[in-house]
């Protein structure tokens, strides 16, 4: 972990990015509109984890970015090299009357491998790192009951890694510079370096079997 005195101090000017998001066609800055949530959610290399959320039922807009450390609206060589603390994330905000935010994570589940630490495939560093970044007390129990559940998941399949996600109270979201945004929808052939499991979220599963009945 990198203390907040040996982090750069940032700047008070945000990367400028886009008004419009190239899949959705809304907004990528707030005031979003009030019945809209917000999470922000790491998983790896914010290209793969912002293409998992982007074209889901009731998602608004997404955007890439930079959470969780200390320095103020920081560049990617800063964080590549490692003295910021913080993670490569991925800002979703979406309806819960059409999503919830434990159907947000069980996507998160799926779309990379959480166990693997400061690491998610090829790429390694802290800002690899697995995080759900919470916004008050339930949704910090929902993300814990989560990944009791997906480890029971992985233990089942045969996966028995122990998951390092880490869950922690909402950080700053930082913009990515508005070439990151969006990348796979603008470079479709570009890479995708989370490494998913492969296995099912079964509660998620469970819960929409039950309400079909």
């Amino acid at each position: 972990m990198v203390r907040p005195d040996d982090a750069p101090i940032g700047r008070d000017t945000p990367e400028p990015i886009s008004d419009r998001h190239h899949v959705t066609g809304n907004a990528m800055m707030p005031p979003f509109p009030e019945h809209l949530h917000r999470t922000v959610l790491a998983l790896g290399c914010y290209w793969g984890g912002e293409r998992a959320f982007w074209d889901l039922p009731g998602i608004y807009t997404t955007a890439a970015g930079y959470a969780g450390g200390s320095t103020a609206n920081p560049t990617y060589d800063e964080v590549v090299d490692g003295k910021t603390g913080h993670v490569e994330a991925v800002q979703v905000i979406y309806d819960p009357a059409q999503i919830s935010f434990q159907e947000l994570l069980a996507v998160f589940w799926q779309a990379h491998d959480p166990t693997q630490g400061d690491r998610q495939g090829i790429e390694t560093g802290r800002q690899y790192h697995s995080v759900i970044f919470t916004n008050n007390a339930g949704e910090q129990a929902i993300a814990e009951s989560s990944r009791d559940s997906y480890q029971r998941d992985l233990i089942e399949a045969g996966h028995g890694a122990a998951i390092t996600t880490e869950i922690r109270a909402m950080a700053p979201f930082y913009h990515a510079a508005d070439h990151e945004q969006q990348y796979l929808a603008k470079n479709p052939d570009g890479p995708n370096t989370l490494e998913p499991t492969g296995v099912a979220v079964q509660e998620t599963r469970k819960q929409a079997a039950d309400a079909a009945e």
